[in-house]
């Protein structure tokens, strides 16, 4: 699908980015943009000897690493989601920890939970295993209600209150979470106020038959392993390098234009999806495309964003917070496919060349 444009020449300032990071204090020196891409380009190389194919879930990976964001990998049982997650985990360094749902979880066996020492006479606080850089929730809608809210504050505050005490999760902090769309006993559908919470979502399909031959000759015998490239401290510099990305006016104003397509489609040029949405996306969206499109950019080797970076995410930041109505439902119709027509109808600007920046280090 082209990217529908519109000749803009707004040359006014662009978001405020962040001051650059100073040399000496504990930091290397602040590499370019094509460095960057080129260590990030070793990251995907090193979780690309374990997983055959899938190079869209592997990039959008990236992009939630260093965007700082949680990422739903949706996909059948068998296309590598899982290991996928574990194998960056490997190559990023850091704690991490795999918590398997199931209807039985409790609140306790993910955040912790106060115990009685008897030698001190006196409660503590035992935190859990979502005390970890990466937490990979294995099949997540498994687990009820109650757990899921418990993922609330861990996922929007990173933090877990206890007892009135309060504890910092780990930074860099992930929760990266699988489910499966097919399955439909003892599941249960994740709140629209947790999948708010996850950057993106992301459909993982079957691989190619290609692929396919190339994972019997690759994991037939000897399952591959990727080695550490990063330690969480490099990873962090990445992260505050995505966020002082530049994001021109109008590259900021396509990404509001597509949100507000999903909220007053009729008066942004797509009258006919009015009965097909009941709720249009949240404001925390539109952070979403812009800090996605910041990262992808990056990973691109750019020091600032385009409008092709907020089309090529938007898909994967807005599928899951699009709430369609039971006539989109009756037609069968997906988020997608009213994603789809949204990006067809609104024009992006289109920047030109005394407008394409070059980051300088300031604002």
């Amino acid at each position: 699908m082209d990217l529908p444009t519109s000749t803009s020449n707004d040359t006014t300032s662009p978001l405020p980015v962040d001051a650059p990071l100073a040399v000496g204090d504990g930091h290397r020196a602040d590499p370019t943009s094509q460095e960057l891409a080129r260590e990030i380009e070793r990251v995907m190389f090193e979780i690309k000897r374990v997983i055959v194919g899938q190079d869209h879930m592997i990039e959008r990976l990236m992009v939630a690493l260093l965007a700082r964001g949680h990422v739903l990998l949706e996909g059948l049982p068998g296309v590598a989601k899982t290991l996928a997650v574990s194998t960056m985990a490997q190559t990023v360094g850091g704690s991490f920890n795999r918590l398997q749902f199931t209807p039985d979880l409790l609140p306790s066996d993910l955040i912790g939970t106060r115990i009685w020492r008897s030698s001190e006479d006196t409660f503590d606080i035992e935190w859990g295993p979502v005390f970890a850089n990466l937490v990979l929730a294995d099949e997540v809608n498994r687990a009820p209600a109650k757990v899921q809210s418990a993922l609330l504050e861990v996922m929007a505050e990173r933090q877990v209150s206890i007892a009135g005490t309060t504890k910092p999760l780990p930074s860099p902090f992930l929760v990266l979470a699988t489910q499966n769309p097919v399955e439909s006993e003892g599941v249960y559908t994740l709140p629209e106020a947790q999948r708010d919470r996850f950057l993106m979502k992301v459909v993982v399909d079957y691989p190619t038959p290609a692929e396919e031959l190339e994972i019997i000759r690759r994991v037939g015998v000897d399952m591959p392993t990727a080695d550490q490239v990063m330690t969480t401290d490099h990873l962090e510099q990445m992260q505050r390098m995505a966020d002082r990305v530049y994001v021109d006016n109008g590259v900021a104003q396509y990404a509001v234009d597509l949100v507000m397509a999903t909220r007053e489609p009729a008066t942004r040029g797509v009258p006919e999806l009015e009965p097909l949405i009941d709720f249009g996306v949240s404001p925390r969206a539109t952070l979403g495309l812009v800090a996605a499109a910041r990262a992808l950019a990056l990973i691109r080797g750019r020091d600032y964003t385009t409008s092709q970076d907020v089309f090529d995410i938007s898909r994967d930041v807005l599928r899951h917070r699009l709430m369609l109505s039971y006539e989109a439902l009756a037609k069968g119709l997906a988020a997608d496919d009213v994603l789809n027509r949204i990006l067809t109808v609104v024009p992006a600007s289109v920047l030109t060349t005394s407008d394409t920046p070059s980051y300088s280090g300031g604002s």
